[in-house]
């Protein structure tokens, strides 16, 4: 076996790569919003929490956990009914965002009720004396002081996020990872998975690194 590098395509390389960080960060973005809301209900509707509530918990609880125990190739063929539902088509960088949200949201959720329980007990009550509404205490006490440990949780899904969009490309959801299947593993042009490996580690690099970086910035211990 030979890299050579003679079977690659530059202009498919680089809309490959495209995809990649589109399916990413769009992706990001709503497991980001999905999972800080499933989180916190986890948090919230916890035993002594501000909203406690057993049955809610309890169904959370399980929506969590059932998402996170599917392995995620799995997942999109599961979802394929509600993908081509809601986007109406099964195949692209589309139609593999719900699947990458509800895969990765319950596994962020998960983090930030980690990080929430971190929180100080004493920060809360001394919200609540001073006559802090529930909503209040939610976005200007429990994510204002969890934010580091948000971020950090973030971009550990995001890594995660770049691996599912690999699985996702397998089966025809474009990026780095259809073009190294299809157009790599399937002709067995070996130089085309070595290149889309490669940059697949750079952009986990990549995330890694800003991730650290906008984490450390709003840490003030």
């Amino acid at each position: 076996m030979t890299l050579d590098f003679t079977n690659l395509d530059v202009d498919k390389l680089w809309l490959s790569t495209y995809e990649t960080f589109y399916m990413t960060l769009i992706a990001l973005a709503g497991t980001f919003v999905l999972g800080i809301v499933l989180g916190l209900l986890l948090y919230l509707t916890d035993k002594n929490g501000l909203w406690e509530n057993k049955i809610i918990n309890f169904i959370t609880a399980i929506f969590v956990n059932v998402f996170r125990a599917i392995p995620f190739i799995i997942l999109i063929l599961l979802l394929f009914p509600f993908t081509h539902f809601l986007m109406g088509t099964i195949r692209g960088p589309n139609a593999a965002l719900p699947a990458l949200i509800i895969g990765a949201a319950p596994f962020y959720g998960r983090l930030v009720e980690i990080a929430l329980k971190e929180i100080d007990k004493g920060v809360i009550e001394a919200a609540k004396a001073m006559g802090a509404t529930t909503r209040g205490i939610i976005f200007k006490v429990l994510l204002p002081e969890s934010m580091p440990a948000l971020i950090s949780g973030i971009t550990v899904t995001a890594i995660a996020l770049i691996g599912y969009t690999a699985m996702a490309g397998a089966i025809g959801a474009g990026g780095l990872g259809s073009y190294a299947y299809y157009a790599g593993f399937q002709r067995r042009a070996f130089d085309i998975v070595f290149i889309c490996s490669v940059l697949i580690v750079i952009i986990v690099f990549i995330f890694q690194f800003i991730g650290d970086y906008i984490s450390k910035k709003l840490d003030k211990r």
